[in-house]
Formats: C-alpha cells, sequence, structure tokens
C-alpha cells in the first residue's frame, strides 16, 4: 500500500506534467508566448498566431485555462485572453532562455491617432487612458477590488479632490463607481466607470485634452503635457 506521503508526490508530479504538456504543443505555446507582451487577445487572434483554425483555437484555449495558464476577460461581446499571471510568464521567459531564442513582440494596427488617445463611452482610452490607470495604481491612488473593479483609495480621493474631481458626485452616479476597462487597441486596462468620467470631465475643463466635434479623438494640449507630467509623470 502506498503510502500518503508517496500519493502527494505522485499527485504533485502529474500536475507538473499537465502543465508542461498544456504548454509543450506548439500552438499553444505560440499563443501563450504572444501573451507575453501582458495584453489580452481574442481566441480570432490567438487562432492566427497559432496557425490554426477557430475551433482548434478553442480548444486549446480550453486547455490552457483548465490548466490556470491563462484567464479569460469578458468586455461586452467579445472575450479575451490573457496570461493567468507573473507566475506563468515567468515559466514562460525561463523556457525561452533554455530553448535560446527570441520572441517577436505584438504591434497593434489601430491608427496612431485613436491609439494615442480617444474617448470610450464618456473615460478616456488609447495610450493616455491605459497611462493614466497605471499611474493611479503605482501612486496608490488606486486598488484592485472583486473581479475588474475599483476603489479609490484615501489617498486617492483626497489627491483627485485637490486637482478638481468630483468623487462625491461620482460616487453618487447609478453606474458603477470604477472598473479596469479594457481597451480595445492597447489590449491594456483604461479607467472606466463614473470615476473615468469624472476624470475625463476634468481634463476637459482644465483644457488638458480637446475634443473635435463628431470625433473620438482626444488632442493633447501644451497646458495637458505639462500638467500630466507634473501630477502623473506621464509624457504624452
Amino acid at each position: 500500500m502506498r503510502s500518503i506521503h508517496t500519493s502527494s508526490i505522485i499527485e504533485g508530479d502529474s500536475a507538473v506534467a499537465a502543465i508542461a504538456a498544456a504548454i509543450g504543443e506548439p500552438a499553444r505555446a505560440r499563443m501563450l508566448y504572444v501573451l507575453l507582451d501582458d495584453r489580452a487577445r481574442t481566441s480570432t487572434e490567438l487562432a492566427l498566431v497559432a496557425g490554426v483554425g477557430p475551433s482548434t483555437a478553442s480548444a486549446h484555449l480550453a486547455r490552457l485555462k483548465q490548466q490556470r495558464l491563462v484567464l479569460v476577460l469578458v468586455q461586452g461581446k467579445h472575450r479575451y485572453y490573457r496570461l493567468a499571471g507573473a507566475g506563468v510568464a515567468r515559466v514562460l521567459e525561463e523556457l525561452s532562455v533554455l530553448a535560446g531564442g527570441a520572441r517577436a513582440s505584438f504591434t497593434p494596427n489601430t491608427p496612431n491617432e485613436l491609439r494615442a488617445a480617444r474617448t470610450c463611452y464618456d473615460h478616456i482610452a488609447g495610450s493616455l487612458g491605459v497611462l493614466l490607470h497605471d499611474r493611479l495604481v503605482h501612486l496608490k491612488w488606486t486598488s484592485a477590488e472583486a473581479g475588474d473593479s475599483l476603489e479609490l483609495t484615501p489617498k486617492g480621493t483626497i489627491a483627485l479632490e485637490k486637482l478638481g474631481v468630483d468623487v462625491a458626485r461620482a460616487r453618487a452616479s447609478r453606474r458603477r463607481f470604477a472598473f479596469a476597462c479594457l481597451d480595445w487597441s492597447e489590449r491594456r486596462p483604461h479607467l472606466g466607470g463614473a470615476l473615468g468620467a469624472a476624470v475625463y470631465a476634468l481634463t476637459i475643463k482644465k483644457r488638458w485634452v480637446s475634443q473635435p466635434r463628431g470625433s473620438r479623438i482626444l488632442n493633447v494640449s501644451a497646458i495637458g503635457r505639462r500638467e500630466l507630467r507634473s501630477v502623473f509623470e506621464i509624457r504624452v
């Protein structure tokens, strides 16, 4: 009769072997490596990367999800996939070192003007929106809650109110207060919800950005560039 210790070792080895097998299939490996840049992809994009059909890609992604190598993000009618965490990225990087190869990075094909700064409903999207989201996290003005929800920290509340953001009004809104909204060009989150709208309203009021009539593109003014650099250490 096998000891409990021996059984645990065998179960652990089996779990490692299952993960290694999931990574080891070439099409799945290509899917995982293209996600190393921390941007999310649709199953259609990952199918193209892997060189397989849609149904095969779906089966591969199900396997990767089962082994907790990828996460699924739902944004409206779309489903995006990204690596399940930094631990997965580290394993892939170490495997790449062992293999002695370099990987090509993903380059978005979104028009430059839209990618740089635009609106997503009533909040800031594009590269500028993602940079703002990242700086709010880095400055510890926001903290992650359950799922994609965000919350203002006491430090963030004071700082944004000092800038002129009406935090109380944003909280009183019937919509979600703040969440990480996946950006379709950057494939990383920007700030959404009532707080995102309040920040956007502030940038318009202070003339940090302007929006041409009938366009989603945002133009950052000279004042805006100076203030974004001064307040958030963002260079645009």
